[in-house]
């Protein structure tokens, strides 16, 4: 049984419905092996439940991550260290693999491998006092797993000032590079998260699992479509879809998820 990460998944329910993945190693939710293991597990679980539409990754009001454990990092070997970095690599990146939408409710602080897990999300919503960074340059290390993402999201240029100064970035300083899509009220960055995911719960999984698929394929991504696409006209969703905008115009399908 986890004991540092919860997940709460919609049981028995009649409509898909939004799961919610809680950090909980208070006070800081820093992110050690352990925890690290069970966010891959939560995230195995979640992506293979029909039931659930969505999900929100969360820590609580106070923090989403201040990051690494550096303590325990400290008493690795080389040897120790490379033996764990794929399985940690592949940890951090659990959202990602996930085929239903996923958004990160950031509260606090977001730093190192905490902003790295959050990376992987389709979506990022933070309070206006939150502090994001990479900052295990100050401790002799790197990212494990952010970089490539990072890169990704907000150019290499931008990407390699906060990989290689450690600094803070502050929320204005976030939403302007990309970084993060949402700025709320520090109260309402659970219920934005939410609202965010609550748009999927009478959505086209198939076809919202497709998309995530292309997006993730990154340079691959046309070659993928392909594939994706004519895959979905096997799906019930897309049967409903189409006939529906025939009948009777956009936005009246009612989509069962299959």
């Amino acid at each position: 049984m986890a004991e540092f990460v919860t997940l709460d998944l919609p049981e028995g329910a009649a409509a898909r419905r939004v799961a919610v993945l809680r950090i909980t190693r208070p006070p800081l939710n820093l992110l050690n092996v352990q925890v690290m293991r069970e966010l891959a597990e939560a995230a195995e679980a979640v992506a293979a439940d029909a039931n659930v539409a969505a999900v929100v990754v969360y820590g609580d009001d106070r923090v989403f991550s201040a990051g690494d454990d550096v303590a325990e990092l400290s008493g690795l070997s080389a040897r120790q260290a490379r033996a764990m970095a794929s399985d940690l690599q592949g940890a951090l990146g659990c959202l990602a693999r996930i085929p239903q939408p996923t958004v990160a409710a950031i509260s606090g602080y977001c730093l190192g491998s905490g902003l790295e897990l959050a990376l992987g999300a389709d979506r990022r919503v933070i309070g206006d006092n939150v502090k994001l960074g990479l900052p295990q340059i100050g401790v002799g290390l790197i990212p494990l797993a952010g970089i490539r993402r990072l890169t990704l999201l907000i150019g290499p240029g931008p990407a390699k000032d906060l990989v290689y100064t450690g600094r803070f970035v502050e929320p204005d300083e976030a939403k302007a590079l990309g970084l993060v899509d949402e700025v709320v009220a520090p109260d309402d960055v659970y219920a934005a998260a939410i609202r965010w995911a609550g748009q999927f719960v009478a959505g086209p999984a198939r076809a919202l699992a497709a998309a995530k698929a292309v997006f993730e394929a990154g340079p691959h991504g046309l070659d993928r479509a392909e594939t994706e696409w004519s895959d979905l006209f096997r799906t019930e969703d897309r049967l409903i879809g189409t006939g529906s905008y025939l009948a009777d115009g956009p936005g009246s399908a009612e989509f069962v998820g299959r």
